[in-house]
């Protein structure tokens, strides 16, 4: 839904990758079952908006008109969809994603052209006057640069630049502006702020970037650097943030000081352990679940230790002992605490408070993705109640109602 906050006007809605759906029949029939739901109980006579997944699968589906009908059907004049997330290709509910979430990365030709057909689909679809965002994988999981990195850093590099060109081109042809929003997350190329403010200054923003752009969309040298600016962005997904122990404040400030549009906001808390203890750790291992990667980062001092997935971290519970962690596990945004430890919900709040006072994003996502692997204590109610809950959550920190 449309909203005023922090001086502009901005768009809530939650992601639908919350969904077990990867193909486009069950994507219809999720949105039938939960969009009025929602609709009725967040947000009465309101227009709601929708974050739309849409896996590879969808995508090409949605190719035949018949498709895309039905999808304008299903919206009819009750929702709209201003952004989508194409960060998992594939596969995404019911079996192991782990590392397979980031497949294919931003090196190869088929997430050039999956996100593509993406942008091409939200042009179809959204609503005049209001700018589209596509969230996507931060390039690449970083292990996987110890192979082949400058290379493969360098393919990146280069089918960014051909999507920028397309999204040129949707404008040329549609006139709707999308923006791709790379996804810093625990693990990956682009995992902390720094590392994302350096990658667009020496790679996306940079003075050959911007050649290479004019070469390939036809426009000026002048021209090829604003569209880098207008279509290259970041999705801060405040989760991923709170685990890597950024601050709110400032990691904000970094990327608009680089000049870096954050062009969606990622709504969604972590778990924090702090101190780490035997109970903490014992109530913990519930969570330690087999489909997603929980990327785990240990805090003692100034010092970070990075664990690769909530396992290993348990594996070294003993010698953690007292010190402080945060897991990359998506819990709904309205729960502060847990059964023996916390989330990161006041880091969720500093920034929705920073957002009040100046927008940050024109575009807030709820994301709870991982809803189905929560321990049963957490699922205690029906899924489209606990998705209006958190909007209507997030909506009382903007409007200070809360």
């Amino acid at each position: 839904m449309r909203l005023h906050a922090g001086g502009a006007d901005c768009h809530l809605t939650y992601c639908t990758n919350i969904h077990a759906a990867e193909h486009w029949p069950d994507v219809a029939r999720g949105l039938r079952e939960h969009l009025p739901r929602i609709q009725a109980l967040f947000a009465p006579g309101a227009k709601l908006g929708v974050g739309l997944r849409l896996a590879a699968s969808a995508a090409q589906s949605l190719r035949d008109p018949a498709c895309m009908e039905e999808l304008r059907e299903v919206l009819g004049d009750d929702f709209y969809v201003f952004t989508l997330n194409g960060f998992p290709y594939g596969a995404f509910h019911g079996q192991p994603v782990k590392d397979g979430a980031y497949l294919p990365d931003w090196s190869a030709p088929e997430r050039l052209a999956y996100t593509n057909l993406l942008a091409d689909e939200l042009a179809a679809i959204l609503p005049d006057g209001i700018a589209g965002s596509v969230s996507t994988v931060p390039c690449t999981y970083k292990p996987w640069l110890a192979r082949d990195g400058d290379a493969r850093v360098a393919r990146i590099v280069e089918n960014l630049l051909a999507h920028a060109a397309h999204l040129v081109e949707v404008r040329r042809r549609t006139g709707k502006r999308i923006s791709l929003a790379l996804e810093p997350e625990p693990f990956c190329m682009l995992e902390t702020v720094e590392e994302t403010v350096r990658f667009f200054e020496e790679h996306l923003y940079a003075s050959a970037a911007a050649e290479r752009l004019a070469t390939l969309a036809g426009l000026s040298r002048g021209d090829a650097g604003d569209a880098l600016r207008t279509h290259l962005s970041v999705c801060y997904d405040v989760c991923h943030a709170a685990v890597e122990y950024e601050d709110p404040a400032g990691s904000v400030d970094s990327l608009r000081a680089a000049g870096i549009p954050i062009g969606k906001l990622q709504l969604s808390s972590a778990l924090k352990v702090a101190p780490v203890n035997a109970q903490a750790v014992a109530a913990l291992r519930a969570f330690d679940e087999p489909v997603y990667l929980h990327q785990t980062i240990e805090r003692r001092g100034d010092t970070l230790t990075r664990y690769e997935d909530l396992g290993p971290a348990l594996a070294n519970a003993a010698a953690a002992d007292g010190a402080e962690w945060r897991s990359h596990f998506h819990v709904p945004v309205f729960l502060e605490h847990m059964e023996h430890f916390a989330t990161t919900q006041d880091f969720l709040r500093a920034i929705l408070a920073l957002h009040r006072a100046q927008a940050i994003s024109p575009h807030l996502e709820v994301e709870t993705y991982t809803w189905d692997v929560l321990p049963p204590l957490y699922r205690d109610s029906e899924l489209s109640s606990a998705i209006a809950r958190e909007l209507a959550w997030v909506r009382g920190e903007l409007t200070g109602a809360a």
